[in-house]
């Protein structure tokens, strides 16, 4: 009986409490790790390594980008905007070269929020440095920490990576995020978009299974996108 695909989890590197401790560690929010063990796959945690960090992707059959900081404004040739909050090179420059090596072997990805980002930036893209609106509004970030009447709309391509793998067209999502994707990456299509026409879920255009959502599908049990990246990660155990 074949084994269950494994699936890695870029970590961030941040300070943390517990037990008898106050130190650096590598983190994971658990409702991504629970997200990826419901479908039934292994899910690794791919600690900031930056020595050899393509050398982890020979581990798993698939790649999950996860949410968090701001990415560097550096990266994709712009001043940094006042409201750009606090980045992380090493992280931005770990996940990059992951993310580079798994295209290059056609490992499944599926970013997610800040993921997306660093999807489209690793391509040549820009982001939007913010949202907010003139009266200090955050449209797509109501309120710090929490996804409380964050819910929306989003309208996916027929047809799309990202229809398919949300199991529908007209998508109700999650968002926490006040910033967005700007110009667009090489190779990337835009198959998502909301009601105030915000890019929502970006693919590439050769036909891979590279998925980059701006929404939050972990933080809805009712999401199918985990199970389409568990049988993505399945297909390519099988062929690697």
């Amino acid at each position: 009986m074949p084994s269950e695909p494994v699936i890695g989890i870029c970590a961030v590197r941040e300070q943390a409490r517990w037990a008898f401790w106050d130190q650096p560690a590598h983190l994971v929010a658990d409702s991504y790790v629970a997200s990826v063990q419901r479908t039934g796959a292994v899910a690794v945690l791919l600690p900031v390594d930056s020595r050899a960090p393509v050398e982890l992707l020979e581990r798993i059959d698939a790649l999950l980008l996860i949410g968090g900081a701001d990415i560097e404004p550096a990266l994709y040739g712009e001043p940094r905007a006042p409201e750009t909050e606090a980045t992380y090179p090493e992280r931005d420059e770990f996940e990059i070269a992951l993310l580079l090596g798994a295209l290059a072997r056609e490992l499944p990805v599926l970013g997610v929020c800040r993921g997306m980002q660093i999807l489209n930036v690793a391509l040549g893209g820009t982001l939007q440095q913010s949202l907010g609106a003139e009266d200090g509004n955050h449209p797509h970030r109501k309120a710090l920490g929490s996804f409380e009447g964050t819910d929306h709309v989003v309208q996916l391509e027929p047809g799309s990576l990202a229809a398919q793998a949300a199991g529908e067209e007209r998508h109700v999502a999650r968002c926490h995020h006040h910033q967005a994707v700007g110009r667009l990456g090489d190779g990337l299509v835009v198959t998502g978009r909301s009601a105030d026409g915000v890019i929502e879920a970006i693919e590439t255009s050769s036909g891979g299974w590279t998925l980059g959502v701006q929404w939050h599908p972990e933080a809805d049990e009712r999401s199918r996108l985990f199970h389409a990246l568990h049988a993505a990660a399945e297909r390519y155990a099988l062929v690697k």
